[in-house]
Order: structure tokens, then sequence, then C-alpha cells
């Protein structure tokens, strides 16, 4: 980062208004407020909440995305980290981890969703809490659980060395109450295209549908069971390794929807169909 653009920054920050909406637009991750939401949230007047918002996109620390009618407006984490990290990246002679610790980008909540919460959205519950490495709390939940998850399915995920002692179906009715974790992210793993319903979720929760096969559906031998359990292992553990690489900081809500429906039924191999 250069000086100019450091000072313009923290010129757009010297101001108690836009210093408030900085962290109230950082408390709600990648989804962002609406326009008319984030006016009521700070209660100024839609002309001053612009006046302060384009300030601070001016400086790089504020993006918008158009939804339909509304405009979302969310924080440019990158930016953060950058302005911030130019105060401190000649600490201890160009090692300023030796001497303090830089911002970090927030954790975002992701909930996996399934009909039955028995199968699918386990796997992916516990694969994401491994590849997610702290910077993504994963959940899951279904739409009408199952008294107990799969038994090879947990089986399996233990033998991964997956973590399974907070893996058990729930309704996702556990995640509907005031006291409930806010979602950033919603996924439906269930398959669509056969008929299931998933929940509806609020506006600004970003969601995806990566319809994948039921294991509790798939008959066979024992063995050849556990062939397919891997393999569905193996394609959401694909689509959950792009997911944590992608620039959730940079991307508008369009973009990052896009590239989460990316990451659906155009993703399968030919192992997958």
């Amino acid at each position: 980062m250069e000086s100019s653009d450091a000072a313009r920054g923290f010129a757009a920050l010297a101001q108690h208004a836009r210093l408030d909406l900085v962290r109230l637009l950082a408390g709600k991750g990648p989804s962002g407020m609406a326009a008319g939401d984030l006016a009521g949230a700070m209660g100024m007047p839609p002309s001053t909440l612009s006046f302060h918002l384009n300030a601070l996109a001016n400086a790089g620390l504020v993006q918008s995305a158009r939804q339909g009618r509304q405009v979302f407006y969310s924080v440019r984490f990158a930016g953060l980290r950058a302005l911030f990290g130019y105060l401190t990246e000649t600490c201890c002679g160009g090692r300023p981890e030796l001497c303090l610790d830089l911002p970090v980008a927030p954790a975002f909540n992701v909930l996996f969703l399934c009909t039955r919460n028995s199968g699918r959205s386990l796997i992916a519950q516990a694969i994401l809490e491994q590849v997610g490495k702290g910077r993504f709390h994963a959940y899951s939940a279904g739409s009408h659980p199952a008294a107990a998850p799969m038994p090879e399915v947990i089986d399996r995920l233990r033998a991964l060395g997956h973590d399974t002692d907070r893996l058990h179906c729930k309704s996702w009715d556990v995640f509907a109450g005031p006291d409930a974790p806010r979602m950033d992210f919603v996924i439906a793993l269930c398959d669509t295209l056969e008929g299931q319903r998933c929940p509806e979720v609020g506006a600004n929760v970003l969601t995806a549908s990566w319809p994948l096969p039921d294991p509790a559906k798939v008959d066979g031998t024992p063995a050849e069971r556990a062939i397919f359990i891997d393999e569905l292992y193996g394609m959401v553990r694909r689509r959950l390794e792009i997911f944590v690489n992608l620039p959730h900081a940079s991307l508008d809500r369009l973009a990052l929807k896009q590239r989460l429906d990316a990451l659906g039924p155009d993703l399968r191999s030919p192992g997958d169909r």
C-alpha cells in the first residue's frame, strides 16, 4: 500500500459515525446490510449515510452490491487489513509477527441443510470444521431430521480423523430462534431435482444449492455402500476446499453468490454422476 492510500484510508475513518458504520458492517460479515436497514440502525438520514458510505468506499474500506431493488453494503476486509498492515509491516525489521498480532478476517458461520441431517450435511460440517482452520464455523440441520446419524458416515469420518462429537441430527428450527447463531452462509445439499424442499432463509444470508445424492437411499453390500460414502466425501471436500479459499473479503455479494452456485452441479466430475 502506498502512503497516499493509507492516508486516505485513515482520513476516511477519522470520524465517529464512519467508525460506527465500519464496526456495524464488520459484524455482518460478507452478507452486509441493505441501505435502508443500515440507515435505521445508524439513526441517520439516507443522504448523510450515503455521504459517509461514499467516503469509506472511495478509501477502499466498504463495498456495495445490488440485489434486486436493494443495495447491500459490506466491509471490504482486504482493505482494512492492508490499511492496518501498513502501520506494522516494518515492525521488528520487517517481521511484525514477532512483536504483535495483525488484524485477521472475521470467522463466518455456515449452515448445511439436507432432509434428514444424517449423512451429507454431517459430512460437510465435519469437513468444514477441519479445512476452515478457525475462519469458518460449521453447523448442520435437517427439515425432517433422523433419530440418529448414519453409523457408516460417523465411522468413516472418524477413520478419516474428524471429530464427530458434535455431529447429531437436529431440526432447522434450532437455528430459527432469536438466540441462535447468525448465519452468513446457508448451503442446501438436498437434491432439489427430486422434489426435496429446504427451509426458507433471510434475505441477508448468502445461499447456495449443491444437490448431492443421499447415502440413505443407496442400496448394496456394505463394501459398495462404503465406496459410495467415500465418493460422497470426496464430492463435498472438493467443493469446500474451493469455498474456503475464495477471496471472501474482496468479492461483492453478487460475485460471491455466483461463485457459490458454481460449486453446485457444474462442479460434478464423471465420477460424481
